[in-house]
């Protein structure tokens, strides 16, 4: 098993979600994250002042699949989640040794 990791710009999320839906993804994890990377913030105008965003809104999707659903599951956010500029975000997988449903004590696969 894999979990991925993806940061993405927010207005993005519901079209990942529809994607990763279609390719059989039956549950994620969503959190409201803030960073930068290449883009390193930038200046806004509010009423007359200028002032600095350093850490720029993202979303980080958390998904755990089986590693049979890897490279579709990383395409469909790929597909999705591109605008073309800097800032798109980034995806990490890792491996996973086990998974465990709390409610009925399933390990493994079944527990996905």
């Amino acid at each position: 098993m894999k979990k991925i990791e993806a940061v993405i710009r927010p207005f993005k999320l519901d079209e990942v979600k529809e994607a990763l839906v279609e390719e059989g993804v039956r549950g994620l994890t969503i959190s409201e994250v803030r960073g930068y990377g290449r883009q390193k913030g930038h200046t806004e105008t509010y009423r007359g002042s200028e002032y600095r965003i350093e850490f720029i809104p993202k979303i980080k999707i958390e998904i755990v699949v089986e590693d049979k659903q890897v490279e579709k599951v990383v395409d469909a956010i790929l597909k999705t989640a591109k605008t073309g500029q800097v800032g798109d975000g980034k995806i990490f997988i890792f491996n996973v040794s086990e998974v465990i449903r709390i409610r009925t004590d399933e390990s493994g696969k079944e527990a996905l």
